[in-house]
C-alpha cells in the first residue's frame, strides 16, 4: 500500500526502501555497480544436476536450430529437433525460444507458455518434448504486431473491473484491426501488490483474443521473500520464468526481469545468471538483427533531470546498464519499459528505449498519467526488420496524438498556446497555423501538463491517490499567439510520416 504522502516521488522512494542513490544499495553494489551480483540458488531437496533429453517438433518431424535454455545455460536441436542440457535442480524452468513461423503455445487463459518446470526422476533425468504448430492457413508472422501494456496495475476490484470494462475491449478491437499476427507484452505492475487477482488479469487475456507475455513488475512481488528468487514465487506458478526469449518473423524478442528484490526494497539490477544467459541467448543470433527488450524498470529515463537531480533513483534505472548496452552492441535493439507513469522515447549508445505510458495512467486515479499523457497502451508494427510504433489511448481513436490549450492555459506560458505531443521524439515536428497560414515551428520545453495540474494537484487530489503529483514532462509545445488570434491549428507529424492535427480552443 502507497504511504500516506502527498508525492509521487515520496511514494515510489519509500517503495523502494530509500535506495534513492547508489551510496544506498548494497556495499557490492556502491563498490562497483555493474559487478556481477552473486545470486543466492533456489532452495530445493536433493539438490544436484538434471540431465534433460528432449525433442522440438512440428506435425511428428524435428525442428533443428531451436535453442532451449534453463535460464542460465543454452542448448540448441540437432538435425532431428533432439536435445540435450545437463542442468540443475536450483534452476526452476526449461524454457523454449520458439522460433518464427509457429503458433504461440498458450496456456488455457492465453498466456505464452514457452516452458516446463525442471523435475528429475530418481537417476536425475528428465524428459521434454515440446509441440508445435505451424502457423495456419499459410500465414506468416513476418509482418506482425506487439501490444505493450504498461502497468496495468490494478489492487482493488474495481480497478480490475475498470481494466475489464475500459482497456480490454480497446486492445480487442486494436488487434482485429490491426489484421496480422499480434500478440501482447504485460511489461511488468501487472498487480499492484495484490498478487489473488492473477486469475483475473488471466480473464482479461483471454477476452483481449491474442496471446500475452508477462514481465516481472516490482508491485508483482512476493514481499515476504527474502531473496530475488523467493520474491518471484506468485509470478512463477502463474507465468512461468522472468526471463526467455522467441522469434516472431524477423525479430528476436527477448524478457528480461530488472526488479531485484534483496528482502526489503529493490532497485534496478541485471543479475549475473540472466547476463550469462543473455550473452549466450544473443550469441546465436546474426548480428546487424533487429532485437526487442522487454523489462520493467526503464534502462535509463530521464525523469530525474526533468525533476533537477543528477541522477536517476536506484529504483527507477538499471544500474548496470552498462552490460546490458555491450550485449545488444551488434543489434538493432529497442528497449520497451515502464514503471514510471509517463511517456518518453529515449536514444542511448546505439539503442532506441520506449519507456510507456500506463494502462492504469496515474494508478487508476483518472484519465491521465502525470505527465499528462492518457491512459493506454503502445503499438508496436513489424514489418520484416523494420518498426514503428504509436501510442494507443484507452477509448479514443489511433488518431488522437495530442492534446492542445488555449492560450494561457498554462500560468507559466500566459501568452502561449501549448500542445502536449506524448509520442514524441526527436523525429517529429510541431507546427502551428492560424487561420489556415502556417506560422512555424513550435517550441519544445519542460513543462507540467495543464490538465495533470488541474487533476493532480493539492493534498486531497487525485480522491483514489492523493499522493500522484503531476511532474514535468519533456514533450510539450509552445508559441505566442495574440489575445484575439482565432482560428489556431496544430499539426504533429511522426518520424514514420504520418500527421495528426488538432484546433486549438478559443481564448476566453
Amino acid at each position: 500500500m502507497p504511504p500516506v504522502r502527498y508525492s509521487r516521488r515520496s511514494f515510489l522512494e519509500t517503495a523502494a526502501s530509500g535506495l534513492v542513490a547508489l551510496g544506498a544499495l548494497p556495499p557490492i553494489l556502491a563498490r562497483d555497480p555493474y559487478a556481477p551480483w552473486r545470486s543466492t540458488p533456489r532452495q530445493v531437496p536433493n539438490a544436484g544436476p538434471v540431465r534433460v533429453r528432449g525433442i522440438v517438433r512440428a506435425q511428428g518431424r524435428g525442428i533443428a536450430g531451436v535453442a532451449l535454455s534453463d535460464g542460465l545455460r543454452v542448448a540448441q536441436t540437432g538435425g532431428d529437433g533432439r536435445f540435450e542440457l545437463v542442468t540443475e535442480m536450483d534452476r526452476e524452468f526449461l524454457s523454449l525460444s520458439l522460433p518464427a513461423g509457429y503458433t504461440l503455445p498458450t496456456s488455457a487463459t492465453g498466456t505464452a507458455r514457452l516452458h516446463r518446470p525442471i523435475t528429475a526422476d530418481s537417476r536425475g533425468e528428465m524428459s521434454a518434448a515440446f509441440d508445435l504448430a505451424p502457423l495456419p492457413d499459410g500465414r506468416s508472422d513476418r509482418r506482425h504486431a506487439c501490444l505493450l501494456l504498461a502497468d496495468v496495475q490494478t489492487q482493488d476490484a474495481d480497478e480490475m473491473r475498470w481494466f475489464h470494462e475500459q482497456a480490454v475491449p480497446d486492445v480487442r478491437a486494436t488487434a482485429v484491426q490491426l489484421g496480422r499476427e499480434t500478440f501482447g507484452i504485460a511489461c511488468g505492475d501487472i498487480m499492484f501488490d495484490n498478487l489473488q487477482f492473477y486469475p483475473e488479469y488471466e480473464r482479461g487475456v483471454k477476452a483481449m483474443g491474442v496471446p500475452f507475455f508477462q514481465v516481472v513488475g516490482n508491485h508483482d512481488l512476493d514481499f515476504d521473500g527474502r531473496t530475488d528468487e523467493a520474491s518471484t514465487a506468485t509470478f512463477a506458478r502463474h507465468f512461468g520464468p522472468g526471463h526467455y526469449s522467441f522469434e516472431r518473423g524477423e525479430v528476436h524478442y527477448v524478457v528480461l526481469d530488472d526488479v531485484f528484490w534483496h528482502g526489503t526494497g529493490y532497485f534496478g539490477y541485471l543479475d549475473a545468471h540472466q547476463l550469462t544467459w543473455l550473452a549466450a541467448d544473443l550469441a546465436r543470433i546474426e548480428r546487424g538483427r533487429t532485437v526487442i527488450v522487454a523489462l520493467h524498470i526503464p534502462v535509463l529515463g530521464t525523469q530525474h533531470l526533468r525533476e533537477g537531480e543528477r541522477r536517476a533513483g536506484a529504483s527507477n534505472t538499471v544500474n548496470n546498464r552498462e552490460a546490458l548496452y555491450r550485449l545488444l552492441e551488434p543489434y538493432k535493439a529497442h528497449i520497451l519499459s515502464g514503471h514510471m507513469h509517463e511517456h518518453e522515447h529515449l536514444f542511448e549508445q546505439g539503442t532506441h528505449e520506449l519507456v510507456s505510458g500506463t494502462v492504469c495512467g496515474a494508478w487508476w486515479s483518472g484519465p491521465i498519467c502525470g505527465d499528462g499523457t492518457p491512459n493506454g497502451y503502445t503499438v508496436l508494427e513489424v514489418d520484416g526488420a523494420n518498426v514503428t510504433w504509436r501510442y494507443k489511448c484507452t477509448g479514443q481513436p489511433v488518431e488522437h496524438q495530442m492534446r492542445v490549450y488555449r492560450r494561457g492555459a498554462d500560468p507559466q506560458a500566459p501568452t502561449e498556446i501549448v500542445a502536449n505531443v506524448w509520442d514524441w521524439d526527436p523525429e517529429w515536428t510541431v507546427t502551428w497555423y492560424e487561420s489556415g497560414e502556417r506560422r512555424g515551428a513550435m517550441a519544445r520545453r519542460v513543462g507540467h501538463d495543464p490538465l495533470s495540474i488541474e487533476l493532480h494537484t493539492g493534498p486531497t487530489l487525485p480522491p483514489r491517490r492523493p499522493w500522484v503529483d503531476p511532474y514535468p514532462t519533456g514533450h510539450l509545445f509552445y508559441a505566442p499567439v495574440a489575445a484575439d488570434a482565432r482560428g489556431l491549428r496544430i499539426e504533429a507529424r511522426d518520424r514514420f510520416g504520418r500527421t495528426y492535427t488538432a484546433d486549438v480552443p478559443a481564448t476566453g
